[in-house]
């Protein structure tokens, strides 16, 4: 009886990108927060300015037809209405800014902007 063979692979194997990804992902980030209005949000006073935002709606979902009362303020983000886009005056406008959950962040808002570019 003939005896079988293992057939060569025709696809070579592929190369884990997902780290290499990760790091330049990583890089941007760091320069961006080294120059740049990304470096604004990790500042007291946008910290102090986000919970006056929260506490003024109440610690719930303005988003049209959401109105989820969220106590645990890691769930809700302190959104601009407008986006700011590096300009400092809006950046800081409490007047631009309301209190969104997190899931209505991450769907419903990022799909309008996305939506308007």
């Amino acid at each position: 009886m003939a005896r079988l063979t293992a057939l060569k692979p025709r696809l070579s194997p592929l190369r884990p990108r997902l780290a290499q990804r990760d790091d330049a992902r990583a890089e941007l980030d760091r320069v961006r927060d080294q120059r740049g209005w990304r470096k604004w949000y990790k500042s007291a006073r946008w910290r102090t300015l986000r919970l006056s935002v929260l506490t003024r709606d109440l610690f719930t979902c303005q988003w049209p037809g959401c109105g989820r009362i969220e106590p645990d303020t890691s769930k809700l983000v302190a959104d601009h209405r407008r986006p700011h886009r590096g300009d400092e005056q809006l950046f800081w406008d409490e007047r631009n800014l309301w209190t969104l959950c997190a899931s209505c962040h991450s769907s419903a808002k990022q799909r309008e902007e996305a939506a308007a570019l």
